[in-house]
């Protein structure tokens, strides 16, 4: 059985490796899309237009990597906020998953739901099973400013926000 679980995720991780879309690149207009959020509500990219948006995506709620990664964009809040940008978190989970995670680790930005994986697709970040961990970073007039493919999320968060204008 371990051995069969062991496929399953080497599976899913080849897969969410060959999954990135080479057509996005930095310049582009932003794909735009509207999801539902952790509290139900209906969020649309264009709604951030002004601001710079700093979308990531990650694969399963309450993970380890996954709680390291949000707690960092928690931990660094004020600082993106200093540079005009919100933080929106794109994965499959549901509506109350992201609901339980957001409140449990107190994070004070959007967590959209991509159960269909058409904003994943639009990223370039769907996978088979979890979205990847990548994060877009898109400017206010819309336009794809940075793309970080497969990022380690220990160290990601500090990038992002030095790479921030």
């Amino acid at each position: 059985m371990k051995k069969f679980v062991a496929l399953i995720f080497g599976i899913a991780f080849l897969a969410m490796a060959c999954a990135h879309g080479g057509d996005l690149k930095v310049g582009d207009t932003a794909p735009d899309f509207t999801a539902v959020d952790d509290q139900g509500n209906s969020i649309s990219l264009k709604a951030f237009r002004g601001k710079t948006v700093v979308l990531y995506f990650y694969p399963k709620d309450d993970t380890p990597g996954c709680t390291a990664e949000a707690e960092g964009f928690r931990d660094n809040f004020k600082g993106f906020e200093g540079k005009n940008a919100v933080i929106l978190g794109v994965s499959y989970d549901s509506a109350g998953s992201h609901q339980s995670f957001k409140e449990k680790h107190q994070l004070p930005f959007y967590l959209l739901v991509d159960s269909d994986k058409k904003i994943s697709s639009l990223y370039g970040a769907k996978g088979v099973l979890f979205a990847s961990r990548d994060t877009v970073v898109i400017d206010p007039q819309g336009k794809i400013q940075r793309i970080y493919r497969s990022v380690d999320p220990g160290t990601h968060i500090q990038e992002v926000l030095s790479d921030l204008k």
